[in-house]
């Protein structure tokens, strides 16, 4: 696929999630708004969830039919060209639900397998976070470029946790390790904005484990694009077994530490619901 290619689904990727980050303002607070449960009493869905999926994918077949699309509540199209979008609607739904700052719009799209475009639109920032294969990373059409710390005593360290109680105590139990070794944590509560926070140096690295594909598709290629080094504790891709983004003096030292602290250790199994529903 050429860079006009790529430009032109980055075009595409911005323009709906710009769109779908408008109904997503538009719903917030309102009296009205329906709130359910999936995986567990903590893991919601609102009625806004669904119409920005709903916008998503008719957005995007409008204008290219025959690609694929997963979407996190439900969408699953095959497709023939070797495209396929990977959306979040709401990235952060209970920061939604709450009012709270930290959920987004999250629009990628996967060529031949290959993450190559990234969109995230955090709208209570007013923030558009972009990028494609080759083409670096912005920040509302301004460059950005992931911190350059190398020493781990200093690094800001982004997280987030599952919805299984025992899920969420394991993720504790690392952070008792890891506490001592860094400047310090933060957890916002939605992927998306985690990583493109990692990309635009708002914090040194993230980590988390048990992600779903629309939680961190857009989120690592403009991590990568801006420079951070994204994947696994063990030299793989990023997956939902773990995502690590750091500046690339980072990486290693961090990974090591995760690693000690029992970060891939297996979660306890759960009595009904998977570790990790992916919604966030």
């Amino acid at each position: 696929m050429t860079v006009e290619d790529l430009d032109h689904l980055a075009r595409i990727a911005e323009r709906l999630a710009l769109g779908a980050a408008e109904l997503l303002l538009d719903g917030l607070g309102r009296a009205t708004l329906e709130v359910g449960t999936k995986s567990t009493a903590t893991d919601l869905v609102t009625d806004v969830d669904r119409a920005s999926e709903r916008f998503l994918v008719e957005g995007i077949l409008a204008v290219r039919p025959d690609d694929g699309i997963l979407g996190e509540e439900g969408t699953d199209i095959a497709g023939t060209t070797g495209v396929r979008w990977v959306i979040d609607p709401l990235d952060g739904t209970t920061n939604y639900v709450y009012g709270h700052a930290g959920f987004s719009v999250s629009v990628a799209a996967v060529v031949d397998g290959v993450p190559s475009v990234g969109v995230v639109v955090d709208p209570v920032q007013d923030d558009l976070f972009s990028a494609r294969l080759g083409g670096g990373a912005h920040r509302n059409q301004a460059p950005i470029r992931c911190s350059d710390l190398d020493e781990l005593g200093t690094a800001l360290v982004a997280t987030g946790f599952g919805y299984v109680p025992d899920t969420r105590a394991a993720q504790a139990q690392v952070l008792t390790e890891v506490l001592p070794s860094i400047r310090d944590v933060r957890r916002m509560g939605g992927a998306a904005v985690d990583l493109c926070s990692t990309a635009c140096a708002r914090v040194d690295a993230y980590y988390e484990r048990g992600l779903a594909p629309w939680d961190m598709a857009a989120g690592v290629v403009i991590a990568r694009e801006a420079g951070a080094r994204v994947g696994d504790l063990r030299g793989g891709e990023p997956s939902g077994e773990f995502v690590l983004a750091a500046p690339p003096a980072l990486f290693e030292p961090l990974a090591e530490l995760l690693l000690r602290a029992g970060a891939d250790q297996p979660f306890p199994a759960p009595v009904e619901a998977s570790p990790r529903a992916g919604a966030r």
